[in-house]
């Protein structure tokens, strides 16, 4: 994102904001996860005291600036104006767009001093051109740091046609990466705390210590809190449901799906306001990019599961189909009425009312991949099969009519995208429009995913506020959650499904499973290579999280895999780690994920700050409020309570 704003003779203004047998296991970290909270907070608390210390240098008195911003001084020697035009690193295909004129000096020894605000997110080009005759006089790629004052010396050399140009630090930008470290270093620091008291509290004397301490009712009460009541855990959800994989669940599953979620939390409060907590703009990949995809991953592996487990205990495909069906409209109608609509600015209004989102692309997945699954899954497996050639790969083979009805909708996403004409736009376009593209289509964001959302839904109820706009400037509403790119959301899953198929094909056999999961992992990884020729934009199809790409997909899928093999690995086979805190939240999705966005501008989860343009202020509210929602998944597991649909 460029700064644009003139502190003297224009001004910019930025935006602000955009149960099971392991039961004992649970125990060790009772207390320990609000423990983990009230440390993290008051360990943040401090966090400014740490990013904004000041310089030993003097600084220029300038205008207060606000996150991810640095002052620029311009200080013109030449007589001659110039302009000053500035352009992202991350802006593809773009001009430098200009910020401000900088007037000649008045006279020897006496040059013009013009302030700016420039962005610290990315490195910029910044171009300076003499307006006369609009000659470009000098271009410089440099990447500013965090409330750094900085002065740009434009002169003449000895030669008078020369222009030099240079860049001098007036004052050393605030390290405002030091809240992350020090969250993270709270954390761990926790995560050895309740290592050291679990195998402590695993010895001999210590056990005999504490059950001596504890009354007899008190055991009492607690062994009966352990059973538990089924009556409080209604039925499975899409993404929850038991499976029976050799008469356990997988921690795994929900460890991962706990995982994917706790981040997506985090980073849809806020991530700290960093920018690589935020979605990338268009092309290419940040850490907010990475939880929804595998979320959508994870449930398939779990539809996979819970299918082959309701059929094994004889429930009809039809009454299968039919709580798919339900459940997807259930899912369907939270997100379009409940989590979409912000209630605190006013009653529901049809007439903007959004209606893709996480949700809604949620429940389109899950009704094409469950009923799918319920379809053609296989029960009982055909002894016999063993002496067939392709038996090594039997697990994707066994599921051919699926495979054939996702390349086919994969088919029909590659026409749509590349062959479906669009009005004012190139056939195939896959880029931001704005400026981007050298500001030739300004309004083709998204190419034939934009033009169909706006043209099947109406551009009122798509999403306003793209990533797009902040580096590309773009004006058109573009849904990420849109038509087009819910074909890929199901290959997402279906790819996750066939994670799930292996588990089933080979249970218990852990060698098998994870030989499977790396060479699944390989092929992906090799298909984005080739896509994307292994560059952020010059592939042939880019990774792109607006669109959905498949280059998206398969890079996705290709970690997910990795991430899946490792948690399977360390909680399941080894048993290193009981998945726990991200266990809890695993077990409760839909309740941690409606809940975060329901209650997102109400206390203790959002607070007005002392300093709203402080990273440090932001972390500590963020990671507070994820950390609530983890410890009340904790206490609602320690209940029996899951809330699902």
């Amino acid at each position: 994102m460029m700064g644009k704003g003139q502190i003297q003779t224009s001004g910019e203004e930025k935006r602000e904001e955009g149960v099971s047998a392991e039961d004992m296991a649970s125990k060790n970290h009772r207390g320990l996860i609000f423990l983990a909270v009230v440390v993290a907070f008051l360990a943040l608390c401090v966090a400014p005291l740490t990013a904004d210390l000041p310089s030993s240098r003097p600084r220029r008195k300038t205008a207060v600036l606000k996150m991810d911003e640095a002052a620029l001084y311009v200080i013109n020697e030449v007589e001659s104006e110039m302009l000053l035009s500035l352009m992202s690193d991350h802006c593809f295909q773009c001009f430098p767009q200009p910020v401000g004129r900088v007037p000649a000096g008045p006279g020897p020894g006496a040059p013009a001093t013009v302030g700016f605000t420039v962005s610290t997110q990315h490195a910029l080009i910044l171009q300076l051109n003499s307006t006369p005759v609009n000659t470009e006089l000098c271009r410089m790629h440099f990447h500013f740091g965090e409330h750094g004052n900085y002065s740009l010396w434009v002169k003449n050399l000895n030669d008078l046609s020369q222009v030099n140009c240079t860049m001098v630090t007036d004052s050393e930008p605030i390290n405002s990466y030091l809240p992350i470290l020090l969250a993270f270093l709270v954390f761990a620091s926790l995560y050895v705390l309740a290592a050291i008291w679990n195998s402590v509290k695993g010895l001999d004397a210590v056990r005999n210590l504490l059950l001596r301490l504890g009354s007899t009712m008190e055991a009492e009460r607690l062994i009966n809190s352990e059973l538990g009541s089924p009556s409080r855990v209604v039925e499975s959800s899409a993404e929850s449901i038991i499976p029976v994989t050799a008469g356990r669940r997988l921690r795994s599953l929900d460890t991962f799906r706990g995982l994917a979620l706790v981040m997506m939390v985090f980073v849809n409060y806020g991530g700290g306001r960093y920018w690589f907590f935020r979605h990338e703009s268009w092309n290419g990949l940040t850490v907010a990019d990475l939880v929804f995809p595998w979320f959508v991953f994870i449930m398939g592996t779990s539809i996979s599961l819970s299918v082959n487990g309701a059929l094994c205990r004889g429930a009809t495909r039809s009454r299968l189909v039919r709580k798919v069906c339900w459940r997807s409209l259930q899912l369907f109608l939270i997100g379009v009425f409940i989590v979409n609509p912000n209630y605190c600015l006013g009653p529901l209004s049809w007439d903007s009312l959004r209606i893709p989102g996480v949700l809604q692309r949620l429940a389109f997945t899950y009704l094409v991949v469950a009923v799918l699954e319920v379809l053609v899954a296989r029960v009982h497996q055909d002894s016999s099969l063993t002496d067939v050639w392709w038996y090594p790969v039997h697990d994707v083979f066994l599921n051919w009519p699926a495979w054939i009805f996702v390349i086919a909708m994969e088919t029909l996403w590659l026409c749509l995208t590349f062959l479906l004409p669009i009005p004012g736009c190139p056939t195939g376009y896959l880029g931001p429009g704005g400026i981007g593209d050298f500001g030739q289509y300004p309004n083709c964001t998204g190419g034939a995913a934009g033009y169909i959302d706006r043209w099947l839904l109406g551009e009122n109820h798509i999403y306003q506020t793209p990533s797009s706009r902040v580096i590309y400037q773009t004006t058109v509403p573009f849904d990420p959650e849109g038509v087009l790119g819910s074909i890929n959301s199901v290959l997402m899953a279906f790819l996750g499904l066939q994670a799930g198929k292996v588990l089933l094909h080979y249970r218990e056999q852990h060698r098998q499973i994870i030989t499977r999961f790396l060479v699944w992992s390989f092929l992906l990884g090799i298909g984005s290579a080739v896509l994307t020729k292994c560059s952020r934009n010059q592939g042939y199809i880019p990774v792109n999280k607006n669109l959905w790409s498949l280059s998206y997909v398969t890079t996705l899928s290709c970690f997910a895999f990795v991430v899946l093999l490792v948690v399977y690995y360390t909680v399941d086979v080894r048993r290193w780690w009981s998945g726990a805190p991200f266990y809890y939240p695993g077990m409760n999705s839909i309740l941690v994920y409606v809940g975060h966005e329901v209650f997102e501008d109400y206390f203790p989860f959002r607070w007005r700050m002392v300093n709203s343009q402080s990273h440090s202020e932001h972390l500590a509210q963020n990671l507070l409020a994820t950390s609530i929602w983890v410890l009340i998944s904790y206490v609602l597991y320690r209940k029996k309570i899951f809330w699902k649909i």
